[in-house]
């Protein structure tokens, strides 16, 4: 616990500056030292105070950044207030009886250099650290989590399926290329530049990548990879690519729904012009939440640690420094601009 009344300290915090329409921009945001915080959970809570060291870059990230009405998983930001999302961090003083000084955590956090969590349930102790920190962000955090049970819960794969997946050198869809190598699946991944095809290819075990950039026809482009159909399609992006691969989907085929990056910038919905395939050829395609299969965490500990301690998964990772990166490093992710996750270090672990 801290000692006394807790010491009063700057607290460096990435701004959300007001709702947005069309692609975010660094200038919706601004970063500030102008706020305080006492480092000492105040008496009777059950709040944790933390010293954040991973931020986690996600696209979810810009639905909250518009104005959301009626029912949502999630909620808007606040203008003028710090933004937030998943993260590890430092226990520095508790009231919760779960969490003490000195634990390592991941969960939802602010974009600050400290934050005062007073929903705990939302934080998860790390147990484990003969693995980076930053894997905590990604490999096995909500990334991880997301790849394991798009893949393994809702796409019901079985050994020689035929897996496409879009923005397959992002922080999910490389864990479900390589997820769907060990079991023994035939593995193609969409990206948009020439170094991720390489990277898929020769990094990440891919049997197949394209840059859809490239190719000014994507159905031809399906059928080139996959002349049979494709059993599973792990849906990142939506779009042009979802319409050509409803056209290439194999009889009983499964379509997982983990993101629609294409559309987020979007002022008006798009619709989609194929979907009569889905009665034709029987397809399930399901949308899911990762926070609905939390419970399964340790179920998906059990399996990927022996692979990352094998060192059977590989997990690309693209770390910038400071708090004041952070606005770039979000933007940057709507255009392609990281390889792998992206993540902001705001503090080393001590």
């Amino acid at each position: 616990m801290a000692s006394g009344e807790g010491e009063v300290m700057r607290n460096k915090q990435v701004i959300f500056r007001d709702y947005v329409t069309g692609n975010p921009k660094e200038s919706d945001m601004y970063v500030t030292d102008s706020s305080t915080i006492k480092l000492k959970v105040p008496q009777g809570s059950v709040a944790v105070l933390v010293k954040n060291l991973y931020l986690a870059c996600d696209p979810y990230l810009r639905i909250r950044m518009g104005r959301i009405e009626g029912s949502n998983v999630f909620t808007s930001f606040t203008p003028g207030s710090p933004l937030s999302g998943f993260g590890v961090a430092k226990v520095l003083d508790s009231g919760h009886p779960e969490f003490k000084e000195g634990d390592l955590v991941w969960g939802t956090t602010g974009w600050e250099e400290y934050s005062l969590i007073t929903e705990p349930e939302q934080l998860f102790k790390i147990h484990h650290t003969d693995v980076p920190l930053s894997h905590y962000t990604g490999l096995l955090g909500v990334p991880g989590m997301t790849a394991f049970v798009g893949f393994h819960e809702v796409c019901s794969p079985k050994r020689g399926d035929c897996v496409f997946i879009s923005a397959a050198a992002g922080a999910v869809g490389q864990l479900v290329g390589q997820f769907a190598k060990l079991m023994g699946c035939y593995v193609v991944g969409s990206v948009g530049s020439k170094e991720k095809v390489d990277l898929l290819k020769n990094k990440l075990g891919f049997d197949e990548a394209f840059n859809y950039k490239e190719e000014n026809d994507l159905d031809a482009a399906l059928k080139r990879y996959f002349p049979k159909g494709i059993d599973i399609y792990f849906e990142n992006v939506g779009g042009k690519m979802l319409d050509a691969v409803l056209l290439n989907m194999r009889p009983h085929g499964h379509i997982a729904v983990c993101g629609l990056i294409s559309h987020y910038n979007l002022n008006q919905p798009q619709g989609f012009s194929n979907l009569t395939s889905l009665i034709f050829n029987r397809i399930r395609m399901e949308g899911f939440v990762v926070f609905d299969y939390f419970h399964l965490y340790p179920k998906f500990l059990d399996m990927v640690l022996p692979y990352i301690r094998e060192g059977k998964i590989v997990y690309l990772e693209d770390i910038v420094e400071g708090l004041e990166s952070g606005p770039a490093a979000l933007v940057g992710l709507f255009s392609g601009r990281n390889v792998g996750k992206q993540i902001v270090l705001v503090a080393p672990a001590e």
